[in-house]
This record gives structure tokens, C-alpha cells and sequence, in this order.
């Protein structure tokens, strides 16, 4: 398999994006409009948010100008879903929406996926082999793709606190998705194809967005990120084992954040500073030295995933997991006596 058919849609897609995101930075009406704040952007309530439709826009155009992609009925469905992404996500961008109509938006996301054909078709088995689920096991298949769509959307979503943070933990999954379609017993050329996208569109964003920040993904790219990420672990043959291990930092930090808020008795979809890297910004770690701790510890991990079979990789899960909520409670017990911002 020849490396240059991956070369032009990551051009197309990094090119793109960084026009896009110029554009979108440099025009007055962009930079002057009083663009939402939120709980999770503090300080930057005068950047744009327009970097997801960027992103989310080069992505299309790459996708749609390389001939070697055949826009089979899953991929159709990214597509679609990418639209709904940008509809919903640019209303919120302007007008921030309450987490009931973002979970009713998110089901709708996992309908529309389903209907396209997308099924979480069996799992890998730690013991070797894999776990097959019957044909007929609508409503149980429907349920399992729902909630591994909320779980990475979700995390990617509130990962997205600080400059640098959800583009580079994204950039690191697109490029251990493609490493992994590469492999022999793999050969997935189209999932490559669709990676190499993803990591020119982040790539280019990250320019962008790292500390101090120039633009911001806003709803439309944390929303975007997650769901590509999503739906690429299903197309390309259920790889859910080696995202969760991939993204096992912002889902452990998430899980946390919801039994944290959960037991103190408080909304699990009210925005507050419980999440790991605010935690660390509240113990004096710079912006740049978090968004290079999670990008490190990604890519460490990523490694481990694409150097380890099934049964590895569930060791490593259960490893990795316990080392990330080791980490986790001991930053909870050293910043539970300061003040909350």
C-alpha cells in the first residue's frame, strides 16, 4: 500500500482548514462579535468559536475531492451526521442550549448513524476471538451504539476546557486509527483515508488553538471530533477496544466528574471545575505544560495500543485505568480544600 494515496486528502484537509480558520480570524465580523462565553472558556468570551465549522467544512471538501473513496452507505452517514453536527452546533455556539435539548440532539445523532447501518457487531474477546451479538438485537445494538456515542462525545466535549487539549488528544486518535487500518491483518484503506483527514483538519487547528489560543473549537468542533471518532472505531470493523484505550484519560476523567458530581449530589451536566485539567491549572500548572501532559500521555498510550493484541489491550485498559484514577483521586484530595473558581 503506497503511502502518497494518503498524502493529497491530509494536504487537501490541512490546507483547508488553515484558510478557513485565517479567514474566519482575520474578518471584523468574526472577531468582533460577542461570541457566548460559558463556564468551560474563561477569559475568552471575544474569540471566535467558528473553529469546528473550519474543521468540520475542510473535512467535507477532502472527503468529497479524493477519488479513491468510495461513499458507501456508512460513510453517507458520517456525512449526514457532519451536517446535523454543524446545525446543532452552530446554534449553540450562538445561543448556548440547555444539556436536555444537547441530549435529545446526541440521540437523534446515534438514530441517524443506526438507520445508516452502523452496529456495533460484536466485541473483542480479552481470551481471544470475538463476542458476536445476534442479528436481531435491535433495541440491546441501538442502546450500546447510544452509549458509546455519549461516552466519547462527551468526553471529547468536556475535554474542551483549555487551549490544545481536545484538538491534540483527537489528532493522536485519528493517527493511531490510521497506523492501525495500515496493518497487514488490518488493510483498511478507506478508514486510512478518513484518519489522514482527520489528522489534517486537527493538525491545521491546532496552529490555531494552542495556549494562547487564537480560535476556539466551540460546540460545532468538540461535537465534531467526537462523533468522527465515534463512528470511526464502528466503520472500521468495531475498533471500540483500541479507542477506549486511546481516549482512556478524558473517559476516566469524565466517569469521574459524573460520580464526583453525582455524589455530591448535583447535576452531572452542570459545567464546573471538577474535570482533571482544571484541577491542575488550580495547582499552578500552566496551559501549555496540562495540553502537553494529556498529549503525552495519549500518545504513550496510543502506542501500547498498537503494539498489543486483545488480550493486551484489556490488560492495558484495566492497568492504565487504575494508574488514571489513582492520578485522579489524589489531584481530587489536594485541591478539594481550595477555593472552586
Amino acid at each position: 500500500m503506497q503511502l502518497s494515496l494518503f498524502l493529497p486528502p491530509f494536504l487537501i484537509a490541512f490546507v483547508s482548514s488553515a484558510i478557513l480558520i485565517l479567514i474566519i480570524i482575520s474578518l471584523p465580523v468574526f472577531r468582533q462579535r460577542n461570541w457566548r462565553g460559558g463556564a468551560r472558556h474563561l477569559g475568552k468570551k471575544n474569540i471566535s468559536r467558528l473553529g469546528g465549522v473550519a474543521m468540520l467544512i475542510a473535512f467535507i471538501i477532502a472527503v468529497l475531492a479524493d477519488p479513491h473513496l468510495v461513499i458507501s452507505t456508512p460513510i453517507l452517514g458520517l456525512l449526514v451526521g457532519t451536517g446535523l453536527v454543524f446545525v446543532f452546533g452552530l446554534w449553540d455556539d450562538m445561543i448556548e442550549l440547555g444539556w436536555k435539548v444537547q441530549l435529545f440532539f446526541q440521540i437523534a445523532l446515534a438514530l441517524n448513524i443506526f438507520i445508516f447501518g452502523m452496529r456495533i457487531t460484536s466485541l473483542s474477546n480479552p481470551l481471544g476471538g470475538a463476542i458476536f451479538f445476534p442479528d436481531n438485537w435491535v433495541l440491546p445494538a441501538f442502546l450500546l451504539l447510544l452509549c458509546w456515542l455519549l461516552l466519547v462525545m462527551n468526553s471529547m466535549n468536556w475535554l474542551d476546557g483549555l487551549d490544545g487539549l481536545s484538538g491534540s488528544v483527537s489528532l493522536i486518535t485519528f493517527v493511531t486509527i490510521f497506523f492501525l487500518s495500515l496493518k497487514p491483518e488490518v488493510n483498511q484503506p478507506p478508514i486510512a483515508i478518513l484518519s489522514v483527514t482527520g489528522m489534517g483538519v486537527t493538525a491545521a487547528f491546532l496552529l490555531f488553538n494552542v495556549h494562547p489560543a487564537r480560535i476556539l473549537a466551540g460546540t460545532v468542533g468538540s461535537m465534531f471530533l467526537g462523533f468522527f471518532i465515534t463512528v470511526l472505531a464502528i466503520i472500521a470493523g468495531t475498533k471500540i477496544a483500541t479507542a477506549l484505550l486511546v481516549l482512556s484519560l478524558p473517559i476516566a476523567d469524565a466517569l469521574w466528574v459524573i460520580y464526583s458530581r453525582w455524589k455530591g449530589r448535583v447535576s452531572i451536566f452542570q459545567p464546573d471545575k471538577r474535570h482533571l485539567h482544571y484541577r491542575l491549572r488550580e495547582l499552578g500548572w500552566p496551559e501549555g505544560r496540562i495540553a502537553l501532559f494529556f498529549s503525552s500521555a495519549t500518545a504513550l498510550i496510543a502506542i501500547i495500543a498498537l503494539s498489543t493484541a486483545a488480550l493486551g489491550k484489556f490488560i492495558a485498559l484495566l492497568l492504565v485505568l487504575s494508574i488514571i484514577f489513582s492520578i485522579l483521586f489524589f489531584i481530587h484530595q489536594k485541591t478539594k480544600n481550595l477555593p472552586r473558581e
